[in-house]
C-alpha cells in the first residue's frame, strides 16, 4: 500500500481515518480541505486547486482525503487502496454540529491556520451538506465502480468496520497501537 485515496461525505470520519491511517503506516497524509482553503477561509481558484491535486497524485506515496472530484479519476488510476466512507446523512450532520462547537475557535489539524471552527459558517455548511447528500454519494457509488483491478475497494459503513480495518492494517515497527 504506497497510495490511497480516502472518499466521503462531510462528517464522515476522512480526514480522522486518514491521521489513523498515516500513523500506522508511515504514509504522508493531505487533507483537501489545505488544498481548497488557504489561511483565513480564503478559497482557492479551481484551477489552482486541480493543480495542487495533481502534484499530490504525482508522489510516489500518500494518503490523499476528500473531493476535488474533477480530479478523482486521475487519483484513482495511481491508488492502489479506494477508501469509500459511506455513514448516515443524520450521523454526519451530529458529527459535524460537534466538531464546530467542541473546536469553534480553532483551526482543525486538517484546515490551514487562521481557519477556526465558526458557528456562523454552520448554517450555510449544513444547507450545503444537504444539497449534495444525494448526488455525492452517487458520484462516490460511480467512482467504486470505475475502480481498476489493480486498485483494493473498502466500504466503511459503520464505526466497527472502521476499527476492523484499521485493525487489519498493524502497526509500523516500534509504534505502539492506540485505539
Amino acid at each position: 500500500m504506497q497510495r490511497v485515496m480516502i472518499v466521503g461525505q462531510p462528517g464522515s470520519g476522512k480526514s480522522t481515518l486518514a491521521r489513523k491511517l498515516g500513523l500506522r503506516t508511515g504514509l504522508p497524509v493531505v487533507h483537501i480541505d489545505t488544498i481548497h482553503w488557504q489561511p483565513g477561509w480564503v478559497e482557492r481558484s479551481w484551477d489552482e486547486k486541480t493543480q495542487l491535486c495533481h502534484e499530490v497524485e504525482a508522489r510516489d506515496r500518500w494518503i490523499f482525503e476528500g473531493g476535488h472530484s474533477t480530479t478523482w479519476a486521475n487519483r484513482l488510476a495511481r491508488a492502489d487502496l479506494l477508501i469509500w466512507i459511506d455513514r448516515s446523512a443524520k450521523l454526519r450532520f451530529w458529527r459535524v454540529l460537534l466538531r464546530t462547537l467542541l473546536q469553534r475557535g480553532q483551526s482543525r489539524p486538517d484546515l490551514p491556520e487562521n481557519c477556526p471552527e465558526l458557528l456562523a459558517n454552520l448554517p450555510e455548511f449544513f444547507r450545503f451538506m444537504w444539497r449534495t447528500k444525494k448526488s455525492a454519494r452517487v458520484k462516490m457509488q460511480q467512482l467504486v465502480t470505475t475502480a481498476p483491478a489493480t486498485c483494493r475497494v473498502v466500504r466503511l459503513r459503520s464505526n466497527r468496520d472502521t476499527r476492523v480495518f484499521l485493525k487489519s492494517i498493524g502497526y509500523l515497527t516500534g509504534q505502539i497501537p492506540r485505539d
